[in-house]
């Protein structure tokens, strides 16, 4: 994957196989620090010490439709690259917590990506999960909750509607572009 957006999309489609329905995404840069995380908490079904320790081999999936999974050992892989790591923290029946580090200004770190996107692309495949995300940077913070959205909408239309969408997409985007330095 070029793009960490990507990785976290990937991130954010496991939480949904785990059955969660919250799911917290904080992405922190900090130039000071020469930091960049990206944590992914969820209230999914969770993983016992001995599954946790199995998700960054590339040939274990607990998914039924194929016998590799590359997406935690390819954020695993760029995250290391970069100076970094990844940790996953999970308990059976509370949730799991994903959290990437990333020295900032490595010249192998891939760059964040499009962030508008990749949200928007979860937020209308996703119906029912409440979604936090919240980006900081040396210039602002930009946040967004779905349950914030959702109360706004009433129960006459969705994230799908394409009026909805669309000013999704203008007001995740403006959001974004409010954080880049």
């Amino acid at each position: 994957m070029r793009e960490l957006a990507l990785h976290i999309l990937d991130i954010l489609q496991n939480t949904v196989e785990a059955g969660a329905s919250r799911v917290s995404l904080i992405i922190n840069e900090d130039p000071k620090d020469d930091r960049l995380t990206i944590t992914v908490r969820d209230d999914g079904c969770g993983m016992d010490n001995e599954t946790v320790l199995r998700t960054v081999d590339p040939f274990f999936t607990t998914r039924q439709t194929r016998h590799v999974g590359l997406g935690l050992p390819l954020f695993a892989a760029a995250a290391e690259r970069a100076g970094g790591r990844l940790e996953i923290r999970s308990r059976p029946g509370i949730g799991t917590k994903v959290e990437a580090t990333f020295r900032l200004s490595h010249p192998d770190r891939q760059p964040l990506g499009s962030m508008a996107d990749t949200l928007l692309a979860f937020l209308l495949s996703e119906k029912a999960l409440a979604l936090e995300y919240i980006h900081r940077t040396a210039k602002d913070t930009f946040e967004f909750n779905t349950a914030d959205i959702r109360k706004e909408l009433g129960d006459e239309l969705t994230m799908t509607h394409p009026a909805v969408r669309q000013w999704l997409r203008k007001f995740l985007a403006e959001g974004e572009q409010s954080v880049q330095t």
